[in-house]
């Protein structure tokens, strides 16, 4: 393999095991805001003791994220040497802002979140929750501005010619505000918080299983059910507005994620299928005209296809296809899951269904799926471009690395990425089966809030 495909899987091994950890960190941030809001109203101990066990998995998860992160800095200035003098400009100032907006109220209020709890008052302590949650939430905005800005590039002008040039920001408040920033933002928090809930709502059903802190259980996992119910509707619509800015700025990835190789009137939606792109024909279970539909609300108006595209700006069709609609499945997956279990919790019934309980401590690993096939699907379906339109892939590469170095360190890589993951699977493991400290707070307490829920 040459050297720009090589660098192109180390920085997928990279940044594929480090965002296994910001979307867990900013899901349960949000919880913890709802959970230690419920206690601040209530003033009752279960959802303090509720909240100090989810700060514990917190804790893990922020700090494996924050490890992980620091290497996709170093393989810029490594692998992508000359992609990072084009762009320097406009992600110099967006990761600015990331480390003057996030890092400052992670850092700042982290510690206080995590060891105040009986040292300052609960206002306090409370604020400091917000702060941390805000604070990756912030971190998270900023980072999907600057890859936004690769898809739709706003704001700036080329300075320099051939080698030398690179883009410079000439209105800042474009470049943030670039045409797909605000749905891309608004998704990827949606798929964090649905990534969040789905761990609470997987450990919670693992107690039920094991007949394990039952009154513990049982409160967390209604927030975890219907918070779940909130998110799938809102990725739903976000999904629809998202899947619209593609098809008008970048239609060869929407022709890709729809294997939409011919532009015709009544344009099909595939639900399953394969992509065969030698022939650059599909064979799929299809809906007529739904693609029509939903680009443009009418079932007879051609959604744009390959054919118009110039066949050497086509991005790998199948892995497109195949990695978007996997991204759906999970989607379906998630929300009939939600649905039975909340129909079985207002029966009354759940902790008897063994067999929903088993399918819902699954569903921890859909959203994670969903998360890395989505980047899979945002970033090969803009190849060859590594900014949409101005520089292709294979510009962005270093010119000192050479294919061997690049294979030595993915290897080195891959063995300390399954050495990390294999710790967090234990500690987390151990975490989890630990349990909730239940020291101190009364039986009766936990009767009491059982018959309110």
């Amino acid at each position: 393999m040459d050297v720009v495909l090589l660098s192109r899987i180390q920085f997928a091994v990279n940044i594929g095991f480090h965002y296994i950890y910001p979307p867990l960190s900013i899901g349960l941030g949000i919880l913890l805001v709802v959970m230690e809001g419920m206690y601040m109203k209530t003033k009752n101990p279960l959802y303090k003791q509720m909240t100090k066990f989810w700060v514990k998995i917190f804790a893990l998860t922020f700090a494996i994220g924050v490890a992980t992160g620091l290497v996709q800095l170093f393989a810029f200035g490594t692998n992508w040497a000359r992609y990072s003098r084009f762009v320097g400009d406009v992600f110099g100032s967006a990761l600015a802002a990331e480390g003057t907006f996030a890092f400052f109220l992670e850092a700042g209020f982290l510690g206080l979140m995590l060891f105040g709890w009986e040292r300052v008052k609960p206002g306090l302590h409370y604020f400091a929750t917000i702060c941390v949650c805000a604070g990756a939430h912030f971190s998270a905005l900023w980072i999907v501005v600057a890859n936004s800005w690769m898809h739709t590039p706003a704001g700036y002008k080329i300075v320099g010619e051939g080698m030398h040039a690179r883009a410079v920001v000439t209105d800042f408040w474009a470049m943030v505000l670039n045409p797909s920033s605000i749905d891309r933002i608004v998704h990827v928090t949606i798929a964090c918080w649905l990534t969040g809930i789905f761990m609470v709502i997987s450990v919670s059903a693992y107690y039920m299983l094991k007949k394990r802190h039952h009154s513990f259980t049982k409160p967390v996992m209604k927030v975890g059910l219907w918070t779940a119910a909130i998110a799938l509707i809102l990725q739903l619509i976000s999904a629809d507005s998202s899947a619209n800015i593609v098809a008008k700025h970048q239609p060869a990835k929407l022709a890709a994620m729809e294997g939409l190789y011919k532009t015709e009137p009544y344009s099909p939606m595939n639900l399953i299928g394969w992509v065969d792109e030698k022939t650059q024909t599909v064979k799929s279970l299809k809906v007529p005209g739904l693609l029509s539909f939903l680009v443009s609300r009418d079932f007879e108006t051609p959604v744009t296809g390959l054919d118009q595209i110039p066949k050497d700006e086509w991005p790998r069709v199948n892995i497109v296809f195949q990695s978007y609609h996997l991204m759906i499945y999970m989607w379906c997956i998630m929300a009939a899951a939600t649905l039975l279990a909340i129909y079985y919790y207002r029966k009354k019934k759940l902790e008897k269904q063994k067999w929903l309980l088993r399918i819902l401590v699954a569903t921890v690993v859909c959203p994670q799926i969903a998360n890395q096939v989505g980047w899979m699907t945002t970033e090969i379906g803009r190849q060859p471009w590594i900014v949409q339109g101005l520089m292709r892939t294979s510009e962005g590469v270093s010119a000192s690395v050479n294919a061997n170095q690049v294979a030595g360190s993915l290897t080195m890589f891959v063995a300390i990425y399954i050495l990390l993951f294999t710790l967090f699977i234990f500690l987390l493991d151990r975490k989890i089966k630990n349990g909730p400290e239940e020291k101190g707070l009364e039986e009766m307490v936990y009767r009491d809030v059982l018959k309110k829920e």
